[in-house]
């Protein structure tokens, strides 16, 4: 079988030494020492200047949108995972949908003026597969319309733009470190952010709003992580720079084996260091792609319809208009992508999908 992505898992012997060591002490959560560690190994691995762990990247969100006091209406685009909607939904704010760029799959910038009312607030847009949105041109109507900007950098792990990590960017970035993502701690996520009074803010909402043992600035949540899941992030970033690097060969080598073959793939930001986080195609139809993933189903291999549906076309929204995003989201389709990952086995897929392609 070959999945659409494998996490990827540090020798067992590592682990248990760490897991040793979180017995002995028997301080399993609430900021122990492991998550003191990953935090600041991750600060200077990435180079950021703030960073939170916390315990998955939909609170990451969710806090985001708290911290910054958001109200109203909160512009977004609809082709991404559903968290990125959810998120505001359950802040109580309304999600105003931008339809994308065809060619970047990310939330069209030139569209998004037209979308600002007196009730807008902020603009949450998602770097699509770890590739960066037109920061310039949200940042500039962000400052133009008093905005606060929120990136949902869930795919992003190793991305940079301009030279710096992407999560450098906005009023505040968050990501995921989900066992799907090729940096994870099994269940898990972050919040960024240059603004260190801000990272307070979200630092006291992690843990219900305490900023000592007996006070509390306010609201907050349970959005803390554990020793546990620290341990495996730190023993994964010892890693990561070998996953990023297969990545980028594996995909560089579907595009040789996959030359000549009827699809598309999403246009990387110019100026941007991209991860390889994941090998989407976009397909001539809907039909097309359910054929193949029939036949690579047939074969026991199992991609994904990364994002399928679009998002303004949910059951709990009022529907908006995104016709790009929903024709993109129905031919759109994410091909196995993981370290272990053969070079054997995509030519095996290559010869599937060139298959279908022949036949008339």
């Amino acid at each position: 079988m070959i999945p659409v992505t494998k996490p990827f898992l540090p020798p067992i012997d590592e682990y248990k030494e760490y897991i040793d060591g979180i017995y002995q002490r028997q301080w399993l959560t609430n900021n122990g020492p492991l998550v003191n560690e990953l935090e600041l190994r991750l600060k200077e691995y990435l180079n950021v200047s703030h960073l939170l762990f916390m315990s998955n990247g939909t609170i990451a969100i969710q806090i985001a949108i708290k911290a910054l006091k958001l109200k109203g209406e909160i512009i977004t685009t609809p082709f991404s995972y559903v968290a990125t909607t959810s998120s505001i939904v359950w802040e109580n704010c309304e999600p105003i949908f931008v339809d994308i760029d065809r060619h970047t799959l990310n939330i069209d910038a030139s569209k998004i003026e037209e979308a600002i009312t007196s009730n807008t607030s902020a603009i949450l847009a998602t770097h699509v597969y770890g590739n960066p949105c037109d920061i310039e041109a949200i940042q500039g109507i962000a400052e133009k319309y008093g905005l606060k900007v929120i990136y949902d950098a869930a795919h992003c792990f190793g991305t940079k733009y301009k030279g710096k990590s992407i999560f450098e960017y906005g009023d505040i970035s968050t990501t995921s470190f989900h066992a799907t993502k090729l940096f994870h701690t099994i269940e898990g996520g972050a919040v960024f952010s240059t603004d260190p009074e801000l990272v307070e803010v979200m630092s006291n909402m992690r843990n219900f709003g305490h900023n000592g043992p007996e006070n509390f600035t306010g609201i907050g949540v349970n959005g803390k992580n554990s020793e546990f899941h620290a341990a495996m992030g730190i023993l994964n970033l010892k890693y990561v720079d070998d996953i990023l690097n297969i990545r980028k060969d594996l995909s560089h080598y579907y595009n040789e084996t996959l030359d000549g073959f009827s699809k598309s793939t999403p246009n990387i930001l110019i100026g941007s260091e991209y991860n390889y986080a994941y090998y989407p195609i976009i397909l001539p139809s809907e039909h097309r792609l359910l054929k193949i993933m029939k036949l690579l189903n047939d074969n026991e291999i199992y991609p994904r319809r990364y994002f399928y549906p679009s998002l303004n076309t949910l059951n709990y929204l009022n529907r908006q208009e995104a016709p790009i995003s929903e024709d993109v989201s129905r031919r759109v389709l994410c091909l196995p992508l993981f370290h272990t990952l053969s070079k054997e086995e995509i030519d095996f897929i290559a010869r599937l999908l060139l298959s279908v392609q022949c036949d008339k």
